[in-house]
């Protein structure tokens, strides 16, 4: 007996292909977005130092160990993170950050609770050991000279964005272009933070156009505000 097959409509036909593609690239695709997670998978570095008055003056203000009148801090570590020259890994692994690395290194941070986080969500993307990624992490902060303007201001400083980072790179010749660029709040009236960019062995660098960019429009004000430390 011979068995007869239905011929395929059209709306079947058409499928078919759609169908074969998905096939093909889904595992492709997850390959992908696993590997954007992937421990020492990422382009360059950025220093995040908050400008911690701007800290104070908002959420931060709830916080007596980085923000109790008197402590006058200004530029403070906020974390060492990998980046993509587009987005940025995270969270690469659940490695714990051992007790003797977290009591060696807390004091580097305005706030010591901070280093947890920062060690789970970026220093894991790092590729490094705990020891290695917070040892480069306070290498980088400390070669990273504040200019004096910024280092304890008694008044708030008025300021342009290339203004800022000419003044960053008197006080450090040594950089790039485009290497350290200021992030704002407020609508682009108040300095939040730095970010200043480096290879993955700790040397200056630009910092990729999305970033740069970034920062441009968060700074789109023309000029921006330094408060004064507290």
């Amino acid at each position: 007996m011979t068995l007869k097959t239905r011929p395929l409509n059209r709306k079947t036909l058409v499928l078919l292909p759609l169908l074969a593609a998905a096939l093909l690239c889904g595992p492709a695709e997850a390959r992908k977005k696993k590997a954007a997670s992937e421990p020492g998978q990422f382009d360059y570095y950025a220093l995040a130092m908050s400008w911690s008055p701007q800290y104070c003056a908002g959420s931060g203000n709830r916080d007596p160990q980085q923000c109790a009148v008197g402590r006058q801090l200004g530029f403070v570590l906020h974390g060492l993170w990998p980046q993509f020259e587009k987005g940025w890994p995270q969270d690469c692994s659940n490695e714990a950050l051992p007790d003797a690395v977290r009591v060696k290194y807390e004091k580097m941070f305005a706030s010591p609770k901070l280093i947890g986080h920062e060690w789970s969500k970026h220093g894991t993307c790092s590729g490094l050991s705990a020891e290695d990624y917070m040892a480069l992490s306070a290498r980088l902060k400390e070669g990273l000279a504040i200019p004096a303007a910024y280092r304890k201001p008694a008044e708030p400083i008025r300021v342009t964005a290339s203004q800022f980072k000419e003044q960053f790179r008197k006080a450090n010749p040594a950089l790039a272009d485009e290497s350290v660029l200021p992030f704002c709040t407020g609508g682009g009236r108040f300095l939040r933070e730095i970010r200043a960019c480096y290879d993955k062995d700790g040397h200056s660098r630009s910092c990729a156009a999305g970033e740069a960019k970034s920062a441009a429009k968060s700074c789109g004000l023309g000029s921006f505000l330094v408060q004064s430390v507290r």
